[in-house]
């Protein structure tokens, strides 16, 4: 089993729920959260004041899946949350070692 941690604007999210609920993902956890990448965040001007912004708003998905279904629920975020512009996001892809159901307690690829 993997887990999927994607990184997308929040924008985006939408589509990226959308196309994992059109592949039957088994669940999938949110978090907003506030981050950057290489870009050091974005510099804007309000009221004729330029100002840096280091911490942009970001979503966080995660979801863990069989690892069979790694590949087709990657290229379906990816193809979900693209923009082309820079800040699209990160996807990162972690070993888990055990799952447990805890109302039945089933564990591995069943208590997904």
């Amino acid at each position: 089993m993997k887990q999927i941690t994607a990184i997308i604007r929040p924008e985006r999210f939408e589509h990226v729920q959308d196309a994992l609920r059109r592949i039957g993902a088994p669940g999938v956890m949110v978090s907003d959260i506030e981050g950057h990448g290489k870009q050091k965040g974005i510099e804007q001007v309000w009221r004729g004041e330029k100002f840096r912004m280091e911490l942009l708003p970001k979503i966080k998905v995660q979801i863990v899946v069989a690892d069979a279904d790694v590949d087709k629920t990657v290229k379906e975020i990816i193809t979900a949350a693209k923009t082309g512009n820079v800040g699209d996001g990160k996807i990162f892809v972690s070993s888990v070692e055990e799952v447990y159901r805890i109302r039945t307690g089933e564990k591995g690829e069943k208590a997904l």
